[in-house]
């Protein structure tokens, strides 16, 4: 009897873990990258930030903020 009463309890473990346990969809890495901002490197100090945050100067040179616009290039 006692064997019975383990093997339910192993029964009811093994059930209460694998239902917890769903599986994933896979990662769609190409759509990821599709979505991911172009990064520039600044003229100045060589920070890396998104295109979209960064200050161009007259000769389309990136820049991470207005100061090092104003710098220039080193």
């Amino acid at each position: 009897m006692k064997y019975l009463v383990l093997l339910g309890v192993v029964v009811l473990a093994w059930v209460l873990f694998f239902k917890g346990r769903r599986k994933r969809p896979p990662v769609d890495r190409a759509k990821d990258m599709a979505q991911a901002a172009p990064m520039l490197a600044c003229s100045h100090c060589g920070l890396h930030l998104p295109k979209t945050e960064a200050v161009f100067d007259a000769e389309g040179r990136p820049f991470c903020g207005e100061a090092h616009r104003l710098a220039g290039p080193r």
